[in-house]
């Protein structure tokens, strides 16, 4: 089997509600660490 080179990248809307869930108190280690990973393979934000 061969590994596919594609990079994978996190769709904005879902980047907007994990960096939510980092910022939130109430959310769950579990969650936040899913929440990083997510934001992890988002595109950079370009400044305008």
């Amino acid at each position: 089997m061969v590994k596919s080179s594609a990079r994978k990248v996190t769709s904005s809307s879902v980047a907007t509600k994990a960096s939510k869930a980092l910022r939130s108190k109430s959310t769950s280690k579990l969650t936040k660490s899913l929440a990083a990973s997510a934001l992890s393979q988002s595109s950079p934000k370009r400044s305008r």
